[in-house]
């Protein structure tokens, strides 16, 4: 049975209080293997300004750093932020910042927008508003990189129905520049036209 809303910051915040890294994102081999995909996919070696949201505990967004001259990663959960901002503490080129997107956007404009196993947390309504943002805030030939998981949850949106959705939402506002399917998760990337 699929959540009929969006997962709110207090259900983050309980994970990762009591269970610290609950997807394993430092020692699982599935993730790891995700995350080298997930930076081989990108096309260009720099970006001047990313934003990551969905950041969790920085593990991505540390691996990230090397390839943008300015980045800034936000996540609901100030547990997993906190473990960001120490493992990312030797890089002054990330920010690191609390927000619930897409209710609490960052202002801005990005060349590379990553949307790590999160859109599938948000309702149709809070998908439409992230289409919106990322539409204006994502410049002309800019990346977007979405990466979701396609199993069963009981989150508001599958992967497929989240990625898809949105997808439509954006419109000819975006091209198809890869798409990818693997045992476990799928891989998008689009550019801003």
């Amino acid at each position: 049975m699929r959540r009929d809303r969006s997962i709110g910051a207090d259900w983050f915040e309980g994970l990762f209080a009591e269970q610290g890294d609950p997807w394993h994102f430092e020692t699982s081999d599935y993730e790891r293997a995700k995350y080298d995909h997930s930076l081989a996919s990108l096309p260009r070696e720099r970006y001047a300004a990313a934003l990551e949201i969905g950041c969790a505990n920085g593990v991505l967004t540390q691996r990230l750093a090397a390839r943008c001259d300015d980045l800034l990663a936000v996540d609901v959960s100030q547990t997993a932020l906190a473990a960001a901002q120490a493992r990312c503490a030797d890089l002054p080129q990330v920010r690191i910042e609390q927000r619930q997107v897409p209710g609490d956007v960052p202002p801005g404009c990005f060349d590379l927008v990553v949307l790590s196993e999160v859109i599938y947390y948000w309702d149709r309504a809070d998908l439409s508003r992230a289409a919106n943002y990322l539409s204006a805030h994502v410049v002309s030939g800019g990346d977007l990189l979405l990466v979701h998981w396609i199993g069963e949850t009981d989150y508001p949106l599958s992967g497929d129905e989240a990625v898809e959705g949105l997808r439509r939402l954006m419109g000819n506002g975006v091209e198809v520049v890869h798409a990818e399917r693997r045992e476990q998760y799928r891989l998008d990337l689009w550019r801003r036209a």
